[in-house]
């Protein structure tokens, strides 16, 4: 590995090919005999800190369609998290489905990448040994026809290092090389690795035709605007000509979406929204109040998009401030999976309420192709070492963060990796304007 790593700092990645690759490697993983370590407590309650592990881990075998990515840096995303606290069932249902060699007492996970290709399996001719790339998280087989307009469709999708096992919180990673697109060459290895997910799943959930279609001068409600989706969503409303509404909990979030250029922001904890009275009734009152403060922000106007991934929590709301023929587009559910809301205001006002999931790869490519023009940038305010993807992962979960938090896996330090210094420097501030918040 440290060979493999000195070719790589030395930017001498022809030499990748003819290197060995590892017999075993290091990775985070969850275990299969802890999955039950959380029982009893609330969500909240359940510390990744105590589950993700750092393991050394044997090298898969290398299939057709696939490669082997030595993988210079990571992120967190709400997925690792959900696999770190068991929740809403354990991942290793997904791995035992799948079979093979997923099937595995640990679970090597991560759904993000930035790194070069170790090996490339047979019927691979796109990719070779020494390219540097980033990797989305759709793992598709396409033996379907439902797969092939929309691979999202297809009943074997899943999601690479939550639904597969051997994901980019290690040291190298097993894809199907048709997850594989190029690293923007302006980026560091941290700032590669950070936007895939989220920057995909926003994509196709808000200006994809799979989505809400967003159009100019629509008018967008963009629920955790300085998040790690949010973030992205508020950066593709603004550069697609909508007028993004960004709902934040802190002054400080506020001030993140004014950087991104915003102008219309609701700090919800200043308002003081309480959208449900109890356990089990919700407060038109609270919907009715925040849709007052929608229009007044927007002179009159409701939103013809409600960009939602909170869940329980804010659904209702979300569907009774959406314009009369609005869209309501939903990817998550991070504060509950069932949702509740008043069905007058979805039928009588003609409505729709669309599922958003991940993204193909053409949407994917779309949206990293933004990323590489210095289009849309990432939203990066941390980083952690690979031995610390526990407290990492606990920040997320307790939403002790902004935009997306990164994780160092073979890099041995931040700032590595940029080749194309002109383009950088033409969006350094945009690049940074989440470091350090």
């Amino acid at each position: 590995m440290q060979k493999i790593l000195d070719a790589i700092l030395a930017d001498e990645l022809d030499a990748i090919g003819s290197l060995d690759v590892p017999e075993s490697y290091r990775g985070v993983t969850v275990h299969a005999d802890e999955v039950k370590m959380f029982e009893g407590l609330a969500t909240k309650d359940k510390d990744p800190r105590k589950s993700l592990h750092v393991d050394e881990i044997a090298t898969p075998e290398l299939g057709p369609g696939e490669a082997l990515v030595a993988v210079m840096a990571s992120a967190i995303n709400y997925n690792t998290v959900w696999t770190s606290i068991f929740e809403p069932l354990s991942t290793f249902a997904f791995l035992k489905k799948y079979g093979g060699r997923h099937d595995q007492p640990f679970h090597v996970v991560g759904s993000d990448l930035a790194g070069v290709v170790l090996r490339t399996g047979p019927g691979v001719n796109t990719w070779k040994p020494g390219d540097r790339v980033v990797a989305h998280c759709l793992d598709v087989q396409l033996e379907h026809p439902d797969g092939h307009s929309d691979t999202m469709l297809d009943p074997e999708q899943r999601i690479w290092g939550f639904e597969t096992n051997y994901g980019g919180l290690a040291e190298i990673a097993l894809v199907k090389a048709n997850q594989l697109m190029p690293m923007p060459a302006h980026l560091t290895w941290e700032e590669a690795a950070s936007p895939g997910l989220v920057n995909s799943t926003a994509y196709r959930q808000l200006v994809s035709a799979n989505g809400a279609n967003m159009k100019q001068g629509d008018t967008v409600l963009i629920w955790g605007a300085s998040g790690g989706l949010g973030s992205y969503a508020t950066q593709f409303a603004l550069n697609g000509g909508a007028t993004p509404i960004c709902v934040v909990s802190s002054p400080e979030k506020a001030e993140i979406c004014r950087r991104m250029g915003a102008e219309l922001i609701i700090d919800r904890s200043a308002e003081g929204y309480r959208f449900w009275k109890d356990e089990h009734e919700q407060d038109v009152r609270e919907w009715k109040r925040l849709g007052a403060k929608i229009r007044e922000l927007t002179g009159g106007d409701d939103p013809d998009i409600v960009f939602e991934h909170p869940g329980r929590e804010t659904f209702g709301a979300s569907v009774y401030v959406a314009r009369k023929g609005g869209t309501i587009v939903t990817c998550a559910s991070t504060s509950g999976y069932m949702h509740q809301y008043d069905n007058r205001y979805l039928w009588m006002h003609l409505k729709r309420i669309v599922g958003s999931h991940f993204a193909n790869y053409r949407e994917a490519w779309e949206a990293n192709r933004l990323v590489a023009k210095g289009k849309i940038h990432p939203t990066l305010s941390k980083v952690y070492s690979m031995e610390d993807t526990g407290q990492a992962a606990h920040d997320v979960h307790r939403n002790a963060h902004q935009g997306k938090v990164g994780v160092l896996t073979l890099a041995p330090e931040e700032g590595l990796g940029v080749r194309d210094h002109e383009l950088r420097a033409a969006h350094l501030d945009k690049i940074n304007r989440f470091r350090g918040v």
